[in-house]
């Protein structure tokens, strides 16, 4: 049976499942969906065309579905797509997204959004995300599965950080994070590899092993990119978080890979 405060505002539009909680002045638009579960504390603002996944918890003044801040939208039909089991704390923001970025900004699962963090227009979000407090996204943005960004970050629009990839706290982002990295810096620069969340996350020693023996090759050695590429895919072929960062590496994109500041790769 749903919880709702007599001083939420819900339309009566609002598909709402029968078990959602809403608390004080809550307002909920007509074309939003609340699966099973949700809870809106109090003081939620949900907009637009808004769907959030069952057994998400949204924490006192986030906004969720208002319009992007981009001057090309022209007020179209798009979408926010919210998964299940999100904690979303105290003023957070995730905007829809736009024709020109496909139309829908996707956020996964069972992902950790912390105080002021903004999502922007056309993002995708993988599961198991981490935002600290006061992280920024610009739009356009992906983020694979279990990324985590550290507090007051901000990553410039179209950059991809890959899956288990960490980023400092403080850190501007204008390049693409490779699966595993860990970055950190005003202009971020990679500093090797995240080996504190392989370890948490049950990688085995030898597939770490072959990860930093595959990160050297790639960046510390001499030579062109695309070439190191080819050797290290020859070296650990069949090894799955390898070919897994070479995925990534290979993948299309608009902003180019961060690397290491000169003489530094992170693994000394």
């Amino acid at each position: 049976m749903s919880s709702i405060h007599p001083t939420a505002v819900i339309d009566p539009a609002a598909r709402v499942a029968d078990d959602v909680t809403i608390g004080p002045y809550c307002v909920v638009g007509p074309e939003v969906t609340l699966a099973s579960g949700v809870v809106l504390m109090s003081h939620v603002v949900v907009a637009g065309v808004t769907s959030v996944g069952a057994g998400t918890r949204v924490f006192p003044f986030a906004s969720l579905g208002h319009q992007p801040q981009d001057l090309k939208f022209q007020g179209e039909r798009t979408e926010l797509v919210i998964g299940a089991g999100n904690t979303i704390r105290e003023h957070v923001t995730m905007n829809p997204g736009t024709d020109g970025g496909g139309g829908v900004t996707r956020v996964g699962d069972r992902g950790l959004y912390m105080v002021g963090c903004h999502v922007a227009h056309d993002c995708r979000l993988g599961d198991h995300v981490i935002l600290a407090n006061n992280v920024l996204l610009g739009g356009h943005i992906v983020m694979d599965d279990f990324a985590i960004i550290g507090g007051g970050s901000a990553v410039h629009q179209f950059v991809r950080i890959g899956a288990h990839a960490m980023v400092g706290g403080a850190s501007g982002v204008e390049t693409d994070v490779i699966p595993f990295g860990s970055v950190m810096g005003n202009r971020a620069r990679l500093s090797g590899l995240n080996l504190v969340g392989l370890k948490r996350r049950g990688f085995s020693r030898d597939e770490i092993q072959a990860l930093r023996s595959a990160y050297r090759m790639l960046f510390e050695e001499d030579g062109v990119i695309a070439d190191k590429v080819e050797a290290v895919a020859a070296s650990f072929d069949g090894v799955a978080p390898v070919m897994d960062m070479l995925a990534f590496v290979r993948g299309e994109s608009q902003r180019g890979l961060c690397r290491p500041a000169s003489g530094r790769n992170g693994l000394a």
